[in-house]
């Protein structure tokens, strides 16, 4: 009686494993889209900041445009999204939960392995949800803020102490690991 049970369950997971795997992939790249579409909106909008006011005036600009950005696009796609890092500047909005957390750790251990940090990222089903986080690298203009202490002008400095007196996101270099974009979506 057992063969017969488990040679149908094994006749099943194949005949419903492409299908699961194309729904899968489906979610991927719905929700690498979704990531995908934050960073380049942050940085042209801290660009045109940091032309009008400098770097030090696009600080608070950055503080309230980037949850304001990731606001819309949540509700344009169903995705919530944020952006999360092991070293926060703003704890409220940026500290990892325990997934996050550990693909953060796994990122710092791929990219010190030789993977590209531009490539990082993970994606899976977990409880009633897809999550997926994409790391997101320091970019040049990124270091007028988060870039090592003695690079970072007194101007900047001044108002990062003053916006976030806990910051814990400076000493990177262009390249290295910031943090990630985290995207997460209820599955029906």
């Amino acid at each position: 009686m057992k063969m017969p049970l488990i040679a149908a369950a094994v006749l099943a997971a194949t005949l419903f494993s492409p299908l699961a795997d194309a729904a899968d992939d489906a979610l991927l790249g719905e929700a690498r889209k979704v990531a995908t579409s934050l960073p380049p909106k942050m940085l042209a909008a801290l660009q045109a900041e940091i032309d009008k006011s400098g770097p030090e005036g696009a600080i608070p600009a950055c503080k309230d445009m980037a949850p304001k950005m990731a606001g819309e696009i949540s509700q344009q796609t169903g995705w919530k999204i944020k952006r999360v890092s092991l070293k926060t500047r703003n704890e409220a909005r940026a500290t990892p939960d325990a997934w996050e957390k550990a693909a953060l750790e796994d990122f710092d251990k791929r990219a010190a392995a030789g993977e590209p940090p531009a490539q990082l990222e993970k994606g899976e089903k977990v409880d009633n949800e897809y999550r997926y986080v994409k790391a997101l690298p320091v970019q040049p203009l990124c270091l007028n803020c988060h870039g090592p202490a003695d690079q970072i002008s007194a101007a900047v400095k001044a108002v990062l102490g003053q916006q976030y007196p806990n910051d814990r996101a400076t000493g990177y270099s262009a390249g290295q690991i910031r943090g990630a974009i985290s995207v997460r979506k209820p599955l029906n």
